[in-house]
Order: structure tokens, then C-alpha cells, then sequence
């Protein structure tokens, strides 16, 4: 039974039953977005858990037809005009790198949409296990943001370069798609997964070895079908290995002319209506992430992100925002084209901060919680 009585209006429900530690995203009318209570939560449990020689494993899933559909925009576009929301995101990247390095085995179940920082939590998971009805995606530079919440690290890691086709052209993947592609390890059919969660309750290890095989009697096959467009990664790594967006566009519209590439003609359009900035930062950042570890890529998309939700170079973010809000689909960027996002710009919301300012990652084990918020100089603003 779980340790104590749970708020089930509470945003993040997390309970101890045995030697498992359950973790549910509990606001299922928003898809799970990621607000600044869903974070402070889930800090707040996995640091307990991780101290505790009784929790064995910890398990993440969503109410919901959603896993979690990443940060909640409403609650960054209504305090576009202040700093309020700095504190979320300082804790969300702070957060980011704990779950990848986290001490418990971990597995997150995921039956439904999965993005940006909801995918923060599944991807670096031991295990992750997805049904036929999981839907991944990168969606940020369609609404002027960029790869975030450990992405650029993730992303250069998959096989060749479908990190920057799934970054810069939110393209989805499903189901059997996402592990295929390295984004889950388990395929398990949603009419499993509330057995196989069952079962994993009733743990009492947290061995690899243990939980793997625990899965595995649900798990089946992840050979994506013939349609999958994991079937046209050579073409993918022809095009969007380039080194510009420009490039990459070029690249696209000439395979364009070859038989059985009529499919490009809707990602090129998808290129072409999303945010020039953040197109261009998106790339520059995931091309670094392939040399950075992951401390490095978490500094830089700090960086990134409060750059752009401070409007440094473009107020794409709240334009891309308010057009999702309203749902006109219809943002205006500023400025409109490529051609008009000079290099100058983009390695302005590069540059480092000062030390102070700085995402403060730990950089040693006897020090692994420290760095919080409350102890920066942010705090004190």
C-alpha cells in the first residue's frame, strides 16, 4: 500500500508500495505538462528515493492519454512580460541531469504523447516501455523554442543523423517506431501494460537483470512497418548532415525529383513554415552536443532557453506560443527568413554566462544534490 494518503487533485502523485516508488503525472486535461509544481515534485521525490536504501526501483507514467506533452506553454506566454518562469527553468534543467544519472533503476511506461521534456524522463530511463498508441516528438522550433531538456546530448546519439531530421522538422514517431530508433528499449501492447505494471510492483529488486526480464514477458518485436520513415534514414543522412539549414532545404528539394521521395515535399514545407532562429539555433546546438558530454549540453540549453524566453535576439518564442495558444497556426516570425538570421545573432544566445548565472551542475558525488536553485543567484533576483 502506498506510505501515505495521496491528493488525487495533486499534479504529480508519487507513492511508496513495497520497494517500488511510483510516479504519476496527474494532470491528464493538460496532457501532463510540465509546470512549475510538476518539477518541484518530481525533485522533491527523486531525491528522497535516491537516499533511501528501501526503494529499489522507480517507476514514471501519466493519467491520462498523455505521457507528458512537455512545458506548459500557457504558463511561459503569460509571463512573457517578466522573469517569473526562470525559476522552472532553472529547475528543469538542474532536474534534467539528475534523472540521467539517477542511482535507482528506473522505468517509464508511456501509452500516449510523449514530448520534449516529458521525453526528458523516458528516454534516459533504464528501461522505457511504449504501446502502439506512444507518439514521440520534438515539436520546439515549430513554436520558436529549440531541442531543450537534454535533447541536444540525446539526439546526436542516434543512429546517423536522425537526431537533426527529428529536431528540426518535429517530426512523430510511433509505437514500435520509437524504439527502433533508440528513443525506448521495450515495445509492450497497451492491453499488457497494466499487467506488466502489476507485476512490476511487486518487485522486490531493482536488478537490471530482474526488471529486464520482467518486461520481456510483455514485450514483442519493435521492427517498424514498411511505411515507417526510419525506412528512408540514407536519404535522411544525405540531407541533413549538411552544415546549414539553407543546405539542408537545397539538399531536400533536389531528392525531391527521385522516385519515392514525394514524401520530403511535406517536410520541406514543415522547414519552411517554422521559426528561421530557431531552426538555425536548433542545429548549431544539436552539432555541438555531438562533441559535448552531458553537463555541457545541459549549461548550453540553459543558456539557450533563457536567451530565447528573454527575447534576446527574437521574440519568436511568444509569436510561436500565442499561435499555438489561439490556434491560428498562422505565427509571424521576426525576422522571416534565413537569409535574414545572421551569425552574429545566433552566437549571441550562445555566449556563456558568468559563473554565478551559470546552470550549477554538481561535479562530483558527494555534492550530487547540491546546485539548487534556492542557493543561486537567481534566487536572489
Amino acid at each position: 500500500m502506498a506510505q501515505e494518503s495521496l491528493n488525487p487533485e495533486e499534479v504529480v502523485l508519487g507513492e511508496e508500495i513495497g520497494d517500488v516508488r511510483l510516479i504519476t503525472l496527474n494532470r491528464p486535461r493538460q496532457l501532463n505538462v510540465i509546470s512549475s509544481r510538476v518539477v518541484a515534485l518530481l525533485a522533491q521525490y527523486l531525491e528522497k528515493w535516491e537516499k533511501e536504501d528501501e526503494a529499489k526501483l522507480v517507476i514514471y507514467k501519466g493519467n491520462g492519454r498523455a505521457f507528458s506533452a512537455g512545458g506548459d506553454l500557457k504558463m511561459f506566454y503569460e509571463h512573457k512580460a517578466d522573469d517569473t518562469c526562470l525559476e522552472v527553468v532553472y529547475r528543469m534543467y538542474w532536474l534534467c541531469n539528475h534523472i540521467h544519472t539517477y542511482k535507482k533503476t528506473t522505468v517509464a511506461l508511456v501509452h500516449g504523447i510523449v514530448m520534449g521534456g516529458g521525453g526528458a524522463m523516458v528516454v534516459p530511463s533504464k528501461f522505457s516501455v511504449v504501446t502502439e498508441n506512444a507518439v514521440f516528438a520534438m515539436p520546439e522550433v515549430a513554436v520558436g523554442l529549440h531541442a531543450d531538456c537534454s535533447f541536444s546530448y540525446i539526439l546526436p546519439r542516434l543512429s546517423g543523423y536522425l537526431g537533426e531530421f527529428l529536431a528540426l522538422t518535429g517530426s512523430r514517431l510511433k509505437g514500435k517506431e520509437i524504439v527502433a530508433a533508440g528513443l525506448a528499449t521495450h515495445f509492450v501492447p497497451s492491453d499488457k501494460l497494466s499487467e506488466l505494471e502489476k507485476k512490476l510492483l511487486s518487485l522486490s529488486s531493482g536488478e537490471d537483470s530482474t526488471v529486464r526480464a520482467t518486461i520481456e514477458e510483455f514485450s514483442l518485436d519493435a521492427m517498424p512497418d514498411e511505411k515507417s520513415i526510419l525506412n528512408k534514414l540514407p536519404t535522411i543522412d544525405r540531407c541533413f548532415c549538411a552544415e546549414s539549414i539553407e543546405e539542408i532545404i537545397k539538399s531536400l528539394e533536389e531528392e525531391t525529383s527521385k522516385e519515392g521521395n514525394e514524401w520530403m515535399v511535406s517536410i520541406i514545407n514543415t522547414l519552411k513554415r517554422s521559426s528561421p532562429t530557431s531552426l538555425k539555433i536548433t542545429l548549431r546546438s544539436i552539432r555541438e552536443g555531438r562533441k559535448q558530454n552531458l553537463a555541457e549540453c545541459m549549461k548550453k540549453e540553459f543558456r539557450l532557453t533563457m536567451n530565447i524566453l528573454r527575447s534576446t535576439i527574437s521574440g519568436d518564442c511568444y509569436e510561436g506560443m500565442r499561435a499555438h495558444i489561439e490556434k491560428d497556426n498562422s505565427p509571424k516570425w521576426d525576422p522571416p527568413s534565413l537569409e535574414q538570421v545572421s551569425s552574429e545573432k545566433i552566437y549571441e544566445v550562445f555566449k556563456p554566462f558568468s559563473a554565478e548565472l551559470e546552470l550549477q551542475i554538481p561535479s562530483d558525488e558527494s555534492s550530487r544534490w547540491d546546485g539548487k536553485y534556492e542557493n543561486t543567484a537567481y534566487n536572489e533576483h
